[in-house]
């Protein structure tokens, strides 16, 4: 039977599809040290993972009217030379050459008709280097997804690993007929399907009161975001077609330093820069750096232990406001703590999850059209989205290459005009920012500017703290 679509995934469908300026495909650009190898070396390479990852030889196959979720079948199509392609960076080959490449290649939608991803070899880098943008469709796979993903595509040894022979031949397709029939029988079943969910709660009372006052508790933090607008500015609005791309570089262990030091989680330290890097670009704008200017969307991990094998989405979302408005950063990373401290305590994390698991088990079409129509009202109360993902801490090889760096790309939708994206690579942090072509053109000034909140929560660790001043004995017994 096809795999069809959770409701979440598609989600990230419809957004594309009322949206003709949306691309909603995540990315990661390895960076590898040379010589590049022949294409159909790579070509080799890659068709001996895809037994690994089923997904990258099916395409999508829509249910007339919406009544049922997109499903996945074989491509019988299927050719891996679309799929892998050959660019070229002109001289010099520096970064600013292929951030302005991965902007290019990242603004143009993956072809519906055919698998949702492209791998793209780019010659030419500087030092002898070369790279491999892996483009995927965000409907396939979250960040965590992407990452586990790299460790299938990839060697954990600089000694290629052996290509896996399945013989492959694509499944029939259903018919459209088939499609629409198994849409129509899930509608009539949805009922007895809540009835079920509801026996099961009656059966555990105190789980679901539990879960039930979580919930509700989460929800209304969620409500109260998404219906309060933030300030005014220049960071929303409509947005193009085209992308900018740039990137900041930390290392990690810089990260973990700051982090240890101000009994803070990495993830806060992170928020705590990209707030510095908003906070100058509204400044530079001749912008107030209000309190509520700048909520973020922060994806949040759901996965279980268990599902590491799995690639569809498993993510929910906190909204936090990033406090452009603190000018200490010290303080700002203390604010950011507070913050995210204050809406994991709310459950707005769970209350989301709870929400994409419930729409598993109601109708499909009344969820679909209800996102296409939100798509068009005029969202003011999400700034950016800021997402943070570790990657392999071990080094990675491809063809006996060993992999430099990996640089995340995050897509940005619906009045976003700017997204970060965070990637750990072994002790590398990367920051990958993407924004719009026309009318954020600062991607790079925002890159540099979270390398800078970072190297200001660094110096900040250098700082003795102040000591509390020791009385004399004299001075105890005074005031005793």
């Amino acid at each position: 039977m096809p795999h069809r679509l959770t409701p979440l995934d598609a989600a990230f469908l419809d957004a594309e599809d009322e949206d003709r300026h949306t691309s909603m495909a995540i990315a990661s650009v390895t960076v590898l040290e040379g010589p590049v190898p022949p294409q159909d070396e790579v070509i080799r390479a890659v068709d001996g993972k895809l037994p690994l990852v089923p997904r990258y030889r099916q395409k999508l196959r829509t249910v007339p009217f919406d009544l049922g979720r997109p499903v996945w079948v074989d491509d019988p199509d299927f050719d891996i030379r679309y799929h892998v392609r050959r660019t070229a960076l002109p001289v010099p080959g520096d970064d600013a050459a292929l951030c302005r490449l991965v902007g290019r290649l990242m603004s143009q939608r993956l072809d519906r008709d055919r698998p949702l991803w492209e791998c793209w070899v780019i010659e030419g880098l500087a030092g002898g280097r070369w790279a491999m943008l892996l483009k995927v469709h965000h409907c396939m796979t979250d960040g965590i997804g992407g990452v586990n993903l790299q460790r299938t595509m990839y060697d954990h040894t600089a000694q290629p690993g052996t290509a896996v022979v399945d013989g492959w031949q694509p499944a029939v397709s259903p018919s459209t007929w088939q499609l629409t029939l198994e849409a129509l029988r899930d509608l009539v079943f949805s009922p007895a399907e809540q009835v079920r969910l509801i026996s099961q709660a009656v059966s555990n009372p105190t789980w679901a009161v539990r879960r039930v006052a979580a919930t509700t508790k989460g929800l209304v933090e969620l409500m109260r975001a998404v219906a309060v607008p933030a300030t005014a500015s220049s960071l929303s609005g409509p947005i193009s077609g085209y992308r900018r791309y740039a990137v900041g570089r930390a290392r990690f262990t810089d990260l973990h330093a700051v982090a240890r030091h101000f009994h803070v989680s990495i993830n806060d330290v992170v928020l705590a820069a990209v707030s510095g890097a908003f906070r100058s670009l509204l400044i530079e704008r001749n912008e107030r750096p209000d309190a509520h200017v700048v909520r973020t969307l922060v994806p949040v991990s759901v996965r279980a232990p268990d599902e590491h094998g799995t690639h569809d989405n498993r993510i929910s979302l906190m909204l936090p406001f990033l406090p452009v408005d603190v000018a200490d950063p010290v303080d700002r990373l203390r604010t950011v703590h507070e913050s995210m401290s204050r809406l994991k305590n709310s459950r707005e994390a769970e209350a989301g999850e709870a929400m994409t698991t419930l729409a598993k088990h109601e109708p499909f079409p009344p969820i679909s059209w209800g996102i296409r129509l939100a798509s068009h009202l005029p969202q003011r109360s999400i700034i950016t989205v800021t997402t943070n993902v570790p990657g392999p801490r071990e080094p990675l090889y491809l063809l006996g290459r060993r992999i430099l760096e990996i640089l995340p790309y995050v897509p940005i939708a619906v009045r976003l005009r700017t997204g970060v994206s965070i990637l750990t690579y072994c002790d590398a942090v990367a920051f990958g920012v993407t924004s719009d072509y026309r009318s954020a053109p600062e991607a790079d000034r925002l890159a540099r500017g979270v390398e800078a909140g970072v190297a200001e929560l660094v110096a900040a660790c250098a700082v003795p703290k102040p000591q509390p001043r020791r009385r004399s004995p004299r001075a105890r017994r005074t005031s005793a």
